[in-house]
């Protein structure tokens, strides 16, 4: 059991590193404590509220009681499979917004921003516009991850983006092109009516090379000797070595988790746990970023909604037409537009992200009481708010500590309230006179900020976007964990290549993101580099006076 390099992780990042570095010629093993992600609860993108439901292939994580939320423990799913969280998530491809590159870069992560990251993203996208336009000069087109859009069928699609531009808000052909601002189509990591998840991108492939093989096991910990990372060891007894280096992509839960297990993290910490300190690094879980979101669900007054087909006969049917044929209502997510607006006049891009559905439904699959229905997903970009993952206990088989600490500055809940009145004024336009017959949620009556408030406090849930825990800066950070090329701070021959290391959220789906960062470390392992984009992101001409 020994390879050149040891990947924790088969997850968003940790499989585009073992499918760069088997390309290279490097001899690798990916750990991975889940399953096999065959069967149609994970690869029919519509069954996507199963599989994040589901302990075969779910973590199923749960923060602390969050103060700000009254006590509530929100639910913080993680990917225990092939793929990871590529391969239960709501598959929606976003690649952020360019000015949270350059923001990474300028908080200490060098050589990260979006001139840096834009060639990865090329390189690794397989971008299909599918004839609804879009931005093909700064797309990829042969990389390994299929992105697509939905056919966007449903009149409510077309609906949501014309009551933003009714409402003054810009439109765009792409947001993952030149202008992420504005009202327009969704994309989604799907292939032939298939989930197109990390596994089945990058792993796959990969371990079909003599030099890639994966090993099931729950990591302990790394082994460290002289302050050097020279092995993983595995819950069953199996030390798995590393002739050069162990990577952990473990997820920004896990990630921070078997660092503090494996002695680097808070000194004091580790010790009230009894682990010996091998670097003291305070940053190790801190910094826990989350996006938050609320549903704004209105009653539809056309049985237009996907709610005819929330029944066992009609599944059966959408399930057998995509089990044969791959297509039908069974092959898209059913996110398929999508809206960046800026909450304010004097913020430069966009704070708040829409996904539009048409069905009532929440994530863990009750469909609203009304019946026929409709819903927005709304909820600010960059909130101040920062967490902490922790040890419960030295036991690799517990689940760390998770608190956000969601919604604890005045901020957050400014943010909120705007995020809700101004998807009211979208709802209110005239296209979408013929569909609406009354909103459901919050509902007509909940108006006032202490209205407001009560609302968020009860119905605010995770978007799933957990980052941030072993942050990327300069040497000189006390709470940088990692330098920008992923290598831990304090130590020798282990990095860190996931979410964990973004110093800050970005725009959107973090999915994406996650790939990228995968693709880019396995350059700074190989010692290599894309040159740099000279590309312009568009930003709006009159930001500083206007909203939108």
């Amino acid at each position: 059991m020994e390879a050149d390099y040891v990947i924790v992780g088969a997850g968003s990042a940790g499989c585009a590193v073992a499918y760069r570095l088997a390309e290279a010629g490097k001899s690798v093993l990916v750990i991975e404590h889940g399953g096999t992600d065959a069967g149609p609860f994970i690869q029919m993108p519509a069954a996507l509220s199963y599989p994040m439901n589901m302990k075969r292939y779910d973590w199923g994580f749960r923060s602390e009681p969050e103060p700000h939320l009254n006590g509530r423990r929100l639910a913080c799913p993680r990917g225990k499979v092939i793929g990871g969280s590529s391969s239960i998530n709501g598959m929606v491809y976003v690649r952020g917004h360019a000015m949270d590159y350059d923001h990474w870069a300028e908080s200490g992560a060098d050589g990260w921003a979006y001139a840096d990251v834009l060639p990865y993203f090329k390189r690794m996208e397989a971008w299909d516009g599918n004839g609804h336009g879009g931005d093909p000069a700064w797309r990829g087109t042969d990389g390994p991850l299929h992105v697509t859009r939905g056919p966007r069928g449903n009149p409510l699609f077309s609906a949501f983006v014309e009551a933003g531009r009714q409402a003054g808000y810009q439109t765009t052909c792409d947001y993952n092109g030149q202008k992420q601002e504005g009202f327009g189509p969704m994309e989604q990591t799907v292939h032939k009516g298939q989930r197109w998840s990390a596994a089945n991108a990058y792993l796959k492939p990969a371990l079909k090379r003599d030099n890639c093989d994966l090993v099931r096991g729950l990591v302990e910990r790394v082994v460290m000797e002289e302050g050097r990372a020279v092995a993983v060891a595995l819950a069953d007894g199996t030390v798995v070595r590393a002739r050069r280096e162990v990577i952990l992509a473990a997820s920004s839960i896990n990630s921070p988790k078997i660092l503090m297990l494996s002695g680097i993290g808070p000194g004091a910490h580790l010790a009230e746990h009894g682990i010996d300190v091998v670097a003291d690094r305070a940053g190790v879980g801190a910094n826990l970023q989350d996006h938050l979101e609320l549903y704004i669900q209105m009653a539809a007054s056309q049985p237009v909604t996907l709610f005819k087909h929330w029944n066992l006969v009609s599944k059966a049917m959408i399930g057998a037409q995509w089990l044969f044929t791959g297509t039908g209502l069974g092959a898209s997510n059913q996110f398929e537009s999508a809206a960046f607006i800026r909450s304010r006049a004097g913020i430069p891009y966009p704070d708040i992200q829409y996904h539009f559905l048409p069905i009532a439904v929440r994530y863990d699959g009750r469909a609203a009481a009304e019946g026929h229905g409709f819903q927005a997903h709304v909820g600010p970009m960059r909130s101040p708010s920062r967490g902490r993952v922790t040890l419960r206990s030295p036991n690799p088989s517990d689940d760390p500590v998770i608190r956000f600490n969601y919604m604890s500055t005045e901020q957050d809940w400014e943010e909120f309230r705007t995020c809700i009145r101004l998807t009211r004024e979208i709802f209110a336009q005239d296209a979408f006179a013929p569909f609406v017959k009354h909103e459901i949620q919050p509902g007509a009556d909940v108006q006032s900020d202490d209205e407001l408030d009560g609302f968020i406090r009860e119905h605010a849930e995770s978007a799933y976007h957990p980052c941030g825990t072993c942050k990327m800066g300069r040497l000189d950070d006390p709470f940088s964990v990692v330098d920008p090329e992923g290598r831990v701070i304090g130590v020798d021959a282990l990095r860190v290549v996931d979410s964990s290391v973004f110093p800050r959220i970005t725009n959107g789906n973090l999915n994406g993101p996650s790939i990228m960062t995968g693709e880019k470390m396995a350059d700074h392992i190989l010692d290599r580099h894309l040159p740099r984009s000279n590309d312009v992101p568009w930003v709006h001409p009159n930001w500083e006076t206007a909203q939108r």
